[in-house]
């Protein structure tokens, strides 16, 4: 086969796994499309059990009531359909992988997609209760808390983007060590500045109070130990069964000439 043959063949290849995954999006769409409204009430709860008595929610723009809730009804629907979407990517990649390739991709795959809902899971039932807890304590005295719900939606995906992300240190750390690109013991080395960075990242990527600082770096420090746990039983297993792909790690002491 021609180059330009091979070319053109995975670009039909490729538009039709597009298709596919845009088609199963939408077939997830349509039934959350009907209950738009109490999806939102849903996502809301947080915050509407924190606002004090006369609190409420708000729509500033004349079509915001409509499209906000259409999003949130996207959003359940990509999340309900992405084992499909995955498996078309996947489908897609896996003729051009070895076969080793393929037994590390998968499970990645497969607990990277996990690990992201457990975060926006953590997210909503730990996170944001507290976080709205905090905020409406501080309003000041005949203030009334209203917030608009296009803003909400907004700083919740943000909320679950970060938490999501950080649930992947584990992930992230198993693929540096499987690819030789750091050891374990840098890993361990490294821990005070992946404390420090860690609060450094929650005060960045976080809104600008105590609480949701804390919660997103002390999971992000736990789950950089997780990984490195994780890293070092599979390290072993591996050196033990006698085939490794991993360099090996360096010794401590200093060899003599």
């Amino acid at each position: 086969m021609t180059i330009e043959g091979s070319l053109l063949s995975h670009l039909i290849e490729l538009r039709t796994r597009l298709i596919r995954m845009l088609g199963g999006l939408m077939l997830g769409f349509i039934p959350c499309a009907f209950y738009a409204r109490e999806l939102y009430t849903i996502l809301a709860q947080p915050l509407l059990e924190k606002l004090p008595q006369g609190g409420q929610m708000i729509a500033t723009d004349v079509a915001t009531p409509f499209f906000v809730p259409m999003k949130v009804a996207m959003m359940l629907a990509f999340v309900i359909t992405l084992p499909h979407t995955l498996y078309q990517m996947w489908a897609f990649i896996a003729p051009g992988l070895y076969s080793h390739e393929k037994r590390l991709a998968l499970p990645l795959v497969f607990a990277s997609s996990l690990l992201f809902f457990f975060g926006m899971l953590f997210a909503y039932f730990a996170a944001l209760p507290l976080v709205f807890e905090f905020i409406t304590f501080f309003a000041p005295e005949g203030v009334a808390v209203m917030t608009d719900i296009n803003k909400y939606l907004t700083f919740v995906l943000s909320m679950f983007m970060a938490f999501g992300i950080t649930f992947e240190v584990p992930v992230i750390v198993m693929v540096l060590v499987k690819t030789g690109i750091i050891t374990i013991n840098k890993l361990k080395e490294i821990r005070p500045y992946v404390i420090v960075g860690s609060f450094v990242i929650a005060a960045i990527i976080t809104p600008p109070d105590v609480i949701s600082q804390f919660m997103l770096a002390v999971p992000l420090c736990l789950l950089y130990e997780v990984g490195i746990l994780i890293a070092s039983v599979t390290f072993k297993k591996v050196r033990n069964g006698g085939k490794s792909n991993i360099p090996p790690q360096p010794e401590n002491n200093n060899s003599k000439k």
